[in-house]
């Protein structure tokens, strides 16, 4: 029939319940998770009135600081060493002059991505062992640099992409050097997806657990991996208070991942 109408999916009946049945799913648990947080009572599920005290109490906790600190130390290295090898990476796969094996590069950078994490905890973990490498801290950043680049490189890849070489090949025309060229022109209009990789490696990394606690040891405990450690005598108002605050550090980090993606997308 010419008069009908295309087939529309978005205005099939009910798909509005559905996807927010979903939703509502996927993200009650959380909601609940941070209602309790609040919650004055030492037992867990009942209410008995709005508190800030499981917060006070995760912050007078030495351990849980102690944790925390290693958390976020080995995610700032991972994601200063990731970010700075996705860059390079990233300029070696979209600039470089490879003329065979750039799909394979690509697709053995981003196996991490497919690969089971726990298959890679462990992998990292005979690698370590193998070497007789037991050195804390040192070795979680190692083993967080290297799950992390994917991350990272993936929005400088598409960056890079999407400008083309035309403003590169400009400056070429005026004789400025690779370096030159890197700096003033090619750099500037990375530093958006830079950033972005950047939070997304550093949010990926401070949640990190399975290659955490495949891979840490005594004294460099991150908090994902004391979180679990809690979680074996039940769950308490501190760890849904602990909870909380990943959540919440996750939630800015990766709102403001999508604004600088955005950004880059309309530069």
């Amino acid at each position: 029939m010419s008069g009908a109408k295309p087939f529309d999916w978005r205005h099939t009946p009910g798909l509005s319940a559905y996807t927010a049945l979903i939703f509502l799913f996927f993200y009650a648990p959380l909601l609940i998770l941070v209602i309790y947080a609040f919650n004055s009572s030492r037992l867990v599920t009942v209410w008995a009135g709005f508190s800030f005290k499981w917060f006070v109490a995760v912050a007078n906790n030495g351990s849980i600081r102690d944790a925390a600190f290693n958390s976020v130390i080995v995610a700032i290295v991972a994601t200063i060493a990731s970010t700075a090898i996705a860059t390079a990476g990233a300029l070696a796969l979209e600039r470089g002059r490879l003329r065979f094996g750039r799909s394979a590069a690509t697709a053995l950078i981003a196996m991490p991505l497919v690969v089971p994490e726990i298959v890679v905890a462990i992998t990292t973990l005979i690698f370590f062992s193998g070497l007789g490498m037991h050195h804390g801290l040192v070795n979680l950043m190692i083993a967080h640099t290297v799950f992390c680049i994917p991350f990272a490189l993936l929005p400088i890849q598409a960056r890079l992409r999407d400008m083309g070489g035309t403003l590169e090949e400009a400056g070429r025309d005026l004789y400025a050097d690779e370096w030159r060229l890197f700096r003033r022109v090619t750099l500037p209009l990375l530093i958006p997806a830079i950033s972005a990789g950047a939070i997304m490696a550093f949010v990926v990394s401070l949640d990190d657990f399975l290659i955490s606690m495949m891979v840490s040891s005594a004294g460099s405990t991150t908090l994902p991996v004391y979180i679990y450690g809690m979680m074996r005598l039940g769950v308490t108002p501190e760890v849904n208070a602990i909870s909380t605050i990943l959540l919440a550090v996750s939630i800015v980090f990766v709102a403001a991942a999508l604004l600088v993606g955005r950004r880059n997308r309309f530069a």
